[in-house]
């Protein structure tokens, strides 16, 4: 494998004082923002003064060790801001230019057993490798894996309305057990496709109701004022080939129901 940094200097980039930000989280993930095209404005909103640097590497979490190579961005100054009891400070940056061969396509491994996301460049480069470079620019119609997929509900909305076929492929072929999480006060609703029935026809659902007529998540939506559904997140903890009995779905999707907890705490009845 070669290192990002030898890549990098092929590129003609050559760094200064610089940090490596291991972007992820999952209130605003950070791969939708760079989907999106506002992953710029995303980054230059931090809590803290986490940039006190000349340059920015940016890297975005996708699954296990893999990271989505964002571009690097020149720290041009900073503001604190405040509002009411708010406070975070605004960066100004710019991207560098004469990277769009490697944005958004350079894939690398980097095993971060820590929690620290803004990290001295210095001190973790070397650990940075490249495992792929793709075709082409990663963009939310490529399929991640069924291992990998976590969407909001905005993204899911995407999916199905563009009809992307990676995912309506993918999630036509198999039934599983998924997992609905509200991102605003963390409960689990844990949900089956089985019996012929698929993940994607089950989310299609989802897509145009917010709650694809599960009694307890119409009835929170029917509660709560604007669109709450916005706050739903969805991913998949097991898939099964569609000749798998329906006796052995159920039995999985008890399985999650009573790790996740989610009957005790969260939107599942039964």
């Amino acid at each position: 494998m070669i290192k990002l940094i030898d890549l990098l200097k092929i590129a003609g980039v050559y760094l200064n004082s610089y940090k490596i930000h291991c972007a992820a989280g999952k209130e605003d993930p950070p791969l939708e923002a760079f989907f999106e095209g506002r992953f710029k404005a995303w980054q230059e909103h931090q809590n803290q003064q986490n940039f006190r640097c000349d340059e920015i590497i940016s890297l975005i979490h996708m699954q296990n060790d893999k990271w989505l190579f964002a571009g690097i961005y020149q720290v041009l100054g900073v503001k604190h801001r405040k509002m009411g009891e708010k406070s975070w400070f605004e960066y100004g940056t710019q991207e560098m230019a004469g990277l769009d061969h490697l944005t958004g396509r350079v894939v690398v491994q980097f095993r971060k057993h820590f929690i620290a996301s803004y990290l001295i460049g210095t001190k973790y480069i070397d650990k940075l490798m490249v495992s792929e470079i793709r075709d082409k620019r990663m963009r939310v119609s490529d399929f991640p894996g069924y291992n990998a997929v976590n969407l909001s509900y905005r993204l899911l909305r995407t999916v199905v309305r563009k009809n992307i076929p990676q995912w309506k492929a993918a999630l036509s072929n198999v039934g599983g057990v998924y997992l609905v999480t509200d991102n605003h006060t963390g409960k689990h609703f844990v949900g089956s496709a089985n019996g012929g029935d698929t993940i994607w026809h089950q989310w299609v659902s989802y897509a145009i109701s917010g709650h694809a007529d599960i009694k307890p998540l119409r009835q929170l939506l029917s509660r709560e004022p604007g669109d709450y559904q916005f706050n739903f997140q969805f991913s998949i903890l097991e898939v099964f080939d569609l000749n798998a009995s329906r006796d052995y779905v159920d039995s999985r999707a008890k399985h999650w129901k009573e790790v996740l907890r989610s009957i005790a705490f969260g939107y599942n009845e039964k």
